[in-house]
């Protein structure tokens, strides 16, 4: 029933946008969630959203404009005079009109500026002179505030006075006259006390919080760690600055996580806001330019690899088998050496392993790639035997086939164990050199492994068949 309504509603709202019926449209839209507001306004053309967004008060166009990509944010910012701007900005999530306001170049800021009430001008600037990449870059100030020695029954009417939006009023903070964080309270204890009890009788005094100039990340796995719904944001005098809200920890978290991810595969992060777009909106350029080094790089690096085959030419003229197998070096070698490295700098970025611990964790590493060397021998000579007697590879005739088997896979399974080695101490080395563990990632490793295990493949050869 659910989804029949629903798909009912979509057919309503599509023939109420063929027929241009705009307030009859904004009346169903009026009764949905912002966020379904916004997909349905994100998709009309630009002069007919001004005048559908016009239809809404600008207290509901603020809450609109907020979840806005930051593309059509600037896009109506242009569009719209300053004074109408100005009027949809004040009200604004604070966090995210901070954010829209660094984005502005010096004289829209100045032209926008004189349009704001003085409690937004304040506030816009006091959040916007914070570095983007702290809490207080990501802190809203869309938050309540009680005193101690209030009544319950003040409290509620304080609470009131501020009108937090239903976002963030789950989190009460108890501050002194000079905004020192004492501690918070709920919106429930606050409900459920008698209307004559103080405040501090149910203040709790034991909670986390994070310092304005702490980095981003920090305050988000804080947020995951403690099950938050915000954490307070106090000053170096600690008082209260603002609030980080959960959502906020979700969308830096997601981002950091791309950037890792970037990194890991050997792509530049983002550098610019129209890089962080999706994939579809940002330019072929962009793409290319956050690739280009990377591969760029690697290819010289590859070099390594022709100058071990070149090396080992005689060998492999004498013994074409061996040139079989030279792909699977590759393949093992990069798959155990990259699963290492993921693995060690997930762990780094949770904080479940320190640098002290290199000795512990490549002794871990060495253990379990004497017993993924040991699956993969048992496997190579089971393919020499198999693919050798299919394909009637030829072999000396002083070799025997099963020798041969046992010197590939021999080979093979060292290419395991010094892949995994590689792949888990890359990411401590960068690190303690300063690094992001994550560039010394995917691409680096493959081709690093690639040499040392070919290298390896046909040492063993030689040393064994000639």
């Amino acid at each position: 029933m659910i989804n029949v309504d629903k798909e009912q509603k979509n057919l309503i709202i599509e023939g109420l946008i063929r027929a241009q019926e705009w307030e009859a449209l904004v009346a169903v839209l009026k009764k949905m969630p912002v966020i379904e507001v916004v997909d349905i306004l994100d998709s009309l053309e630009d002069d007919i959203l001004l005048d559908v967004l016009g239809l809404f008060s600008n207290e509901e166009q603020g809450y609109i404009v907020s979840d806005f990509d930051r593309e059509k944010q600037m896009k109506l910012f242009n569009m719209l005079d300053r004074k109408s701007f100005a009027d949809i900005f004040t009200h604004m999530a604070s966090d995210i009109r901070a954010d829209l306001y660094q984005e502005l170049d010096r004289e829209k800021q100045l032209q926008l500026l004189p349009f704001l009430n003085k409690k937004t001008r304040e506030d816009v600037t006091h959040l916007s002179s914070y570095d983007p990449e702290t809490a207080g870059g990501i802190m809203s100030t869309d938050f309540a505030t009680l005193l101690e020695d209030m009544t319950a029954s003040q409290a509620i009417e304080k609470v009131r006075k501020d009108a937090p939006s239903n976002k963030m009023i789950y989190y009460l903070y108890v501050v002194d006259n000079q905004m020192k964080l004492k501690g918070f309270t709920t919106l429930k204890d606050l409900i459920m006390a008698e209307p004559d009890t103080k405040v501090k009788e149910f203040l709790q005094t034991d909670y986390a919080f994070a310092e304005v100039e702490e980095d981003r990340e920090s305050v988000a796995y804080k947020i995951e760690k403690y099950d938050l719904v915000a954490i307070p944001v106090i000053n170096q005098l600690n008082q209260l600055a603002g609030i980080v809200r959960h959502d906020e920890a979700i969308d830096v978290i997601r981002a950091e996580q791309t950037e890792d991810m970037e990194k890991f595969m050997g792509i530049l992060p983002a550098t610019t806001e129209e890089e962080e777009l999706n994939y579809i909106e940002t330019k072929p350029v962009s793409h290319f330019r956050k690739r280009v080094v990377w591969v760029a790089i690697l290819a010289v690096m590859g070099l390594l690899t022709g100058m071990v085959i070149h090396r080992f030419e005689d060998a492999i003229a004498s013994l074409v088998i061996l040139a079989f197998y030279m792909p699977m070096v590759a393949d093992t070698g990069g798959n155990t050496g990259s699963q290492a490295a993921t693995i060690v700098i997930r762990a780094m970025a949770l904080g479940q392993i320190r640098l002290q611990q290199w000795f512990k964790i490549l002794l871990k590493e060495a253990r379990i790639s004497v017993l993924l060397a040991l699956v993969i021998g048992i496997i190579t000579f089971g393919n020499v035997l198999l693919l050798t007697t299919l394909f009637n590879v030829p072999i000396p005739g002083e070799l025997n086939l099963a020798f041969v088997g046992t010197g590939i896979a021999i080979a093979l399974s060292l290419q395991v164990i010094s892949s995994t080695l590689i792949g888990a101490s890359l990411p401590l080395i960068v690190s303690r050199l300063g690094g992001d563990p994550a560039v010394a990632a995917s691409p680096a490793i493959t081709t690093l492994v690639d040499a040392t295990g070919l290298l390896i493949y046909f040492s063993v050869a030689t040393i064994m068949f000639f």
